[in-house]
């Protein structure tokens, strides 16, 4: 085994491909997640479940999960999504999208600074819906501004981790066929995994705090 990779929400979609794709690859895999998976559970090295990233309680458990392991990879991709707009708002999914898709990541990495090491990376899974430059349609409020915080917060990061050779990306996985999009996006899981693995190997300190597709694109803030 080559390196540790951590996944938050791993027990499907992206993250389960991402955990197959770093197995394969011959590292080993801590695999967070709310609830685990059969499938998971026959490929991960270490499952870490009932993890709520928005609960501090939770998040503390997986640091004492972690123990003192270094952790190469850190890929926060655990998120929620809903669809408000000005005849249908509801705030109280607003607020609920912010503290999984914004401050949940924040948690993680936080509690597991000290597992990072110089030549570690963390990989914040955003969306280009956090995009001001890239936004022509409007309305999904609470998921637009949850994924602009969450590139704020990644921005922080890569600017004050960079001392300790620690970089950090903001990516972009597609419009992936998941169960949180009804399965109606024109990117497979697995094809998005392949793409963000690709962005995490390229990712360097020249580059960190910076915002990419999967596909190589450059994204706008």
């Amino acid at each position: 085994m080559n390196r540790t990779v951590v996944i938050t929400g791993a027990n499907r979609g992206i993250g389960l491909e991402l955990t197959r794709h770093y197995v394969e690859q011959g590292d080993r895999v801590i695999c967070v997640c709310r609830r685990s998976s059969a499938e998971l559970e026959t490929i991960a090295h270490q499952v870490v479940s009932g993890i709520d990233v928005s609960e501090a309680e939770d998040v503390a458990k997986l640091g004492e999960a972690v123990g003192s392991q270094k952790i190469d990879i850190l890929i926060n991709n655990a998120g929620i999504f809903t669809s408000e707009t000005l005849e249908n708002m509801d705030f109280g999914e607003i607020e609920r999208q912010f503290c999984v898709n914004t401050v949940g990541p924040l948690r993680i990495t936080w509690q597991l600074l000290g597992n990072l090491v110089s030549g570690s990376k963390v990989a914040m899974i955003t969306s280009r819906m956090g995009s001001m430059g890239d936004n022509s349609s409007g309305g999904y409020y609470g998921y637009r501004a949850s994924k602009a915080g969450l590139n704020a917060i990644g921005v922080s990061l890569a600017r004050d981790l960079a001392s300790q050779g620690v970089a950090v990306a903001l990516l972009h996985p597609g419009f992936v066929q998941t169960r949180m999009v009804k399965f109606s996006g024109d990117v497979t899981p697995e094809q998005a995994a392949q793409g963000l693995a690709a962005r995490i190997e390229a990712l360097t300190l020249d580059n960190s705090g910076t915002f990419w597709h999967a596909n190589g694109d450059s994204l706008p803030w």
